[in-house]
């Protein structure tokens, strides 16, 4: 079976080129709307690899897709609803066919905002040194990987600039950027969506152990859920069928590729190692799964 070329980078000239983000490449439609565009770029460690992951960005876009149906009932998105191929060139409909959205201007929020279910990941690495994450202090003696026994947490971090890395920040500090009001509606809804979603993955066998939400605010002031959502590339699935408390589980999104990152001699900077066929093809059979079973 021949594999299908990846797309690592669009070109449409018949609009104007606004940014390229670690996977998505975003163009202006006009005043108040965008072309957002996954591409099959993967980034680990806050590094854009060289090697493209072939039909990722499609997987993506549908998983995005069906979430944001699913959803719409906790929080608007800033879906439209106009087919991408209607406006780019004719020459242009096979760069965004499957993998684009024709979106509302809205402004971001300046915050990732996070939600975990299980103490993971750089969770696990703050609670072992301080007994707690982003400052929400947790019982002690909790294992790798356990589910949080009080249901999930709200965890925000910084939006750092391609290069640098998110740092994990209090609820304090997002009240001094956003307000105290704001802050609690985006920690409100943020574990309302998460916990909707981790429920309806748990009937199908994953487990979301945590995620990211981006949200972003029209000129009234009124609050949307924006950027791609419940993902490979902004969660962690795990199949509930291989999990166990206090090891780290196997999993459907990039993890794998960061687990063989971390075996190479590479300091965690551009530019990074090319990925062998290898894993780029579990990688893929790994997102396909993801969707199978959630979609």
């Amino acid at each position: 079976m021949t594999q299908p070329s990846a797309l690592f980078e669009t070109s449409i000239k018949s609009l104007s080129f606004l940014h390229r983000g670690k996977v998505r490449d975003i163009y202006a439609v006009d005043d108040d709307k965008l072309l957002i565009i996954q591409t099959d770029r993967l980034s680990a460690f806050d590094v854009i690899l060289p090697t493209a992951v072939p039909g990722k960005g499609k997987l993506l876009t549908a998983l995005s897709d069906f979430w944001f149906k699913k959803l719409t009932h906790i929080l608007p998105n800033h879906l439209t609803g106009i087919s991408p191929e209607s406006v780019v060139a004719e020459s242009e409909r096979e760069q965004v066919e499957g993998r684009a959205f024709v979106i509302r201007r809205l402004k971001p929020l300046p915050i990732e905002a996070i939600v975990r279910g299980y103490v993971v990941g750089s969770g696990w690495k703050d609670y072992q040194k301080t007994g707690a994450i982003c400052g929400i202090q947790l019982p002690a003696g909790l294992k790798l990987a356990e589910k949080l026994p009080g249901g999930a947490i709200f965890t925000p971090s910084t939006k750092a600039p391609a290069g640098a890395h998110d740092e994990n920040i209090s609820l304090a500090e997002v009240e001094a950027q956003l307000g105290k009001a704001l802050t609690a509606k985006v920690s409100e809804k943020a574990i309302r969506l998460y916990t909707e979603a981790a429920d309806y993955a748990a009937q199908r066998g994953i487990i979301i152990a945590d995620t990211k939400f981006e949200f972003g605010l029209d000129d009234a002031g009124e609050l949307y859920l924006i950027d791609e959502v419940l993902t490979p590339d902004s969660s962690r699935f795990w199949p509930a069928d291989q999990y166990r408390a206090g090891e780290n589980p196997p999993s459907f999104d990039k993890q794998f590729v960061r687990d063989w990152l971390e075996k190479q001699d590479w300091n965690k900077k551009a530019p990074a190692p090319e990925l062998p066929e290898e894993i780029l093809r579990v990688t893929m059979e790994k997102y396909q799964e993801a969707l199978r079973l959630l979609a």
